[in-house]
């Protein structure tokens, strides 16, 4: 018999946080998340995403053993931008067994009926910054820390319980980074900066923490993100969290702006990938020596592979090929570097301008992520 508990004290949410690492325990494919950032994120105390977010977690025990866990959460500010009343689910882990992920589910969908909630959606996060869908294709891939990783039988799970639709399809590709300056974007590039007088600018420290440029990258990721998929903008908050999360400890040469005269138009957001790194910590803990693991990724690049976090163009600059400077610049800084391999973060299936940029150069889609959705 399964048992479903709410979590209500620190030691239940050490216990929610700590299956995911037992259950991937061993897992060549899966990359163990940082475990300090996955109790922030779900800390009411810590996490900026609750002045618009309501949520609580459940833990599966079957004869007082944790089997599974899964995040309610309500976000009131997408709801309203979507004209919807949606529950969603994240964080949902379980063993190989259908009564245990079906009590989850129900639980989700008991907490939203109560809340008023009429449609229950996910895999998805307080906000659109988190992970999002569930892993259907690329089990076989290397997975990174910005993304869900989840064994070949979820999706099955969520087939059998019945009721639930496809949502959304997020695809990831891995892109082969070019050893020279023989590729189209580097010519695009330069057209595009003789043509509209756009230019690439590479930002001080001084400039994104204490300027106030982190902050306007995040307001146009407010813009230029706005109609994807479930997004709800960002507060001034929650963009000082990013900014504290990711802009101060960025290498700076891996992020670029794209001006036109004074105006930021576009922006490339990278970092080097952690996941072989993350995979030699000890469940994703820094403390004792996983600190160094990371370090070395950090100020020495000791990996192959760059991930593309999050890149963004105005919409009225997209077809002046500005997102063509960004590459471009970004590609140099990666052949300074010697990476070989980018992997691009989720992008919509149905995006297909996004998809079609990814013609000029070596490229395949190698994981897919979905977003299920079912009314209650």
């Amino acid at each position: 018999m399964v048992e479903i508990r709410k979590v209500c004290t620190k030691s239940e949410l050490k216990q929610f946080v700590q299956f995911y690492y037992d259950l991937y325990r061993g897992c060549e494919h899966a990359v163990p998340y940082l475990y300090f950032d996955e109790m922030a994120t779900l800390r009411h105390d810590k996490n900026p995403s609750f002045e618009c977010c309501e949520a609580d977690y459940f833990l599966a025990l079957r004869d007082g053993r944790v089997v599974g866990r899964v995040a309610a959460i309500i976000n009131r500010r997408a709801n309203e931008q979507w004209q919807c009343q949606q529950v969603r689910f994240g964080w949902l882990d379980f063993i190989d067994d259908q009564e245990v992920s079906a009590a989850l589910l129900q639980a989700v969908e008991q907490w939203g009926r109560e809340r008023g909630m009429t449609e229950i959606a996910g895999p998805l996060g307080f906000i659109d910054t988190d992970r999002e869908g569930m892993l259907i294709e690329g089990f076989d891939e290397l997975s990174t820390m910005y993304v869900n990783y989840n064994y070949a039988y979820y999706p099955r799970h969520i087939e059998h319980y019945g009721g639930f639709q496809k949502d959304n399809d997020y695809v990831e590709y891995k892109v082969k980074v070019p050893e020279d300056d023989n590729y189209k974007f580097h010519k695009i590039a330069q057209m595009v900066e003789k043509r509209y007088g756009l230019r690439v600018h590479k930002f001080t420290r001084q400039e994104l923490v204490d300027g106030g440029m982190g902050r306007e990258v995040f307001h146009l990721l407010n813009a230029t993100y706005k109609d994807l998929y479930g997004f709800s903008q960002l507060s001034q908050q929650q963009i000082d969290k990013l900014v504290n999360d990711y802009i101060k400890i960025a290498d700076l040469n891996l992020v670029t702006a794209i001006m036109d005269g004074d105006r930021m138009i576009g922006f490339g957001i990278t970092f080097p990938s952690f996941s072989r790194a993350l995979q030699k910590t000890r469940d994703g803990r820094l403390l004792p020596f996983g600190w160094w693991q990371v370090l070395k990724i950090l100020k020495w690049h000791r990996t192959d592979t760059v991930d593309l976090l999050l890149i963004g163009v105005l919409p009225e600059y997209r077809s002046k090929g500005a997102t063509a400077l960004i590459f471009d610049d970004l590609i140099h800084q990666f052949q300074r570097y010697g990476f070989k391999w980018a992997d691009a973060m989720p992008q919509m299936e149905r995006n297909e301008a996004v998809q079609a940029q990814w013609q000029y150069l070596d490229s395949r889609i190698h994981r897919r992520h979905r977003c299920f959705r079912k009314m209650l």
